[in-house]
């Protein structure tokens, strides 16, 4: 993983930008209600009518760059491959797939999983951890994925527009301020409808309905335990039964005791699947709690008493989890024994190797760790896991000429990835090469959506840059591109 220094610095950046919100999501919302010109007809497909897919595409991309920029998310590639992994292996099985799918996690102990315009999808660390198991995760993931192949939000914004046309804007950004924001965004619903809207909130619980039926399906499609879904909305609805201020997700899903029900006739309608445990998921798990709940000494405890008492799926994650408590508190050694020997016994296992590698930087054991990451990078070109975490690596130990080299072969092949683009910068500002620095943390800016700050810092790297024409010209090509992608959000 990333070091702790990177991973401020993106903060302080996001913090700076926190003013931007979702704002351009809204905007695109307003400015979609008012250009009738651009609808298309209806074709038959639900939601055809207000949004094309080229559009909700387009919509969404520039929606996650206000998410990327507003909301808590986890930056953290092992994580990132993982959740991917899972979403991908249940889109390869799903229908009506339009493009393709971006998973990310938000981190916050809020239980709540939403998605958005363009298939994007968000899931609150707090829902990983309390799911029992992988079907249970997954049931979550398939039924977001369900919302977006059925293209709700595109349907519930056509729906509205034919009974208030002239309030769609409002009830838009309410509905999707809802799904990222769910105690903001019900009250900005509260306050744009009126009594004989109620009518959307009613077709909202016959998407959850649609979601449940085709989520299930799929759920089971892909291997999984179908039961993976009526167990973990059981396992919500009784757990908040009697709390006055329900999790998010029960904001936005709402979970009648009827549809509990027919979730588990639905299941029985598939073989009973019994799976092992995820080794995967329980690893995920663990670096959940031990990096980002809690503080290592608690963590140290509680992970040793597991262990002791054999409370444990998976004792593989167990020892891992105290492994990356016990680097967190510092104790090098005790974190470097216990990681040896699960790399010894699983050498390919990414969430070890990231781990080991971090003990090696903290250690200045650099050799090894290059030698582990050289190996990996053989075996697994591009991987981000593997790329950063090596990049990371020859950066700590001032080969910084390699560390570029390599970010600027993975970025060819993962051009949007935020990590990628930052740790860059960083490497070409102790480089003290200012005009690639500059040009780097335009990408970065762009990733956010604020294109007047990544138009400033090309128009700084152009200064910096008299000596080559040649890169002098990709640059003011960048701009006219980044001055593109605004007009046409205006032009929505």
């Amino acid at each position: 993983m990333l070091n702790q220094k990177l991973i401020i610095n993106m903060l302080k950046t996001k913090k700076l930008l926190l003013s931007t919100g979702i704002s351009l999501a809204l905007i695109c919302c307003s400015t979609l209600a008012k250009n009738n010109k651009n609808q298309l007809p209806e074709i038959g497909a639900a939601g055809f009518s207000v949004l094309s897919i080229d559009k909700e595409q387009f919509i969404g991309d520039a929606m996650m760059k206000q998410v990327r920029a507003s909301q808590p998310l986890l930056h953290d590639p092992v994580l990132n491959e993982y959740i991917n992994s899972l979403g991908n292996l249940l889109v390869k099985n799903a229908n009506d797939v339009n493009y393709a799918f971006d998973f990310f996690i938000v981190n916050s102990k809020e239980l709540n999983a939403f998605a958005f315009f363009g298939g994007h999808i968000g899931i609150h660390s707090g829902l990983i951890t309390t799911a029992d198991n992988e079907s249970e995760l997954a049931s979550v993931i398939a039924h977001e994925i369900s919302h977006v192949t059925q293209r709700h939000l595109a349907r519930r914004l056509e729906a509205q527009s034919r009974s208030q046309p002239l309030s769609i804007a409002g009830i838009a950004s309410g509905i999707l301020l809802a799904l990222i924001n769910p105690n903001l965004g019900m009250a900005a619903l509260t306050t744009s409808m009126a009594a004989s809207q109620q009518s959307g909130i009613n077709y909202t619980r016959g998407n959850e309905k649609e979601a449940d039926r085709v989520g299930i399906s799929l759920l089971a499609n892909s291997g999984f335990d179908p039961n993976g879904a009526p167990n973990f909305f059981g396992k919500m609805a009784e757990k908040f039964r009697y709390i006055s201020k329900p999790p998010a997700m029960l904001l936005t899903h709402p979970m009648p005791d009827s549809r509990i029900s027919d979730a588990r006739i639905r299941a029985q309608n598939y073989p009973v699947v019994h799976l092992k445990p995820s080794l995967q998921f329980e690893l995920t798990k663990a670096r959940i709690l031990a990096r980002y709940e809690r503080n290592p000494k608690t963590n140290i405890e509680m992970f040793e008493g597991l262990l002791k008492f054999e409370r444990y799926e998976l004792k593989e994650a167990v020892l891992y989890g105290l492994a990356l408590s016990y680097l967190a508190n510092n104790t090098y050694d005790k974190a470097r024994d216990i990681l040896e020997k699960l790399i010894k016994n699983d050498p390919n296992n990414l969430f070890y190797a990231d781990a080991i590698s971090d003990v090696y930087i903290a250690t200045k054991e650099f050799d090894k760790a290059e030698k582990l990451l050289k190996r990996l990078s053989l075996l697994m070109p591009n991987n981000q896991i593997v790329a950063l975490n090596y990049a990371n690596v020859l950066q700590e130990a001032n080969q910084l000429d390699q560390a570029s080299s390599l970010l600027q072969d993975f970025l060819i092949t993962q051009p949007n990835h935020f990590i990628g683009n930052d740790l860059l910068t960083t490497i070409y500002r102790k480089q003290d090469k200012i005009g690639l620095m500059h040009a780097s943390k335009a990408e970065v800016f762009a990733l956010l959506g604020i294109y007047p700050k990544a138009i400033d810092e090309l128009q700084t790297a152009i200064k910096f840059s008299s000596d080559s024409p040649l890169f002098i010209k990709r640059l003011k090509a960048r701009i006219l591109q980044f001055r593109a992608q605004e007009e046409k959000l205006q032009r929505l």
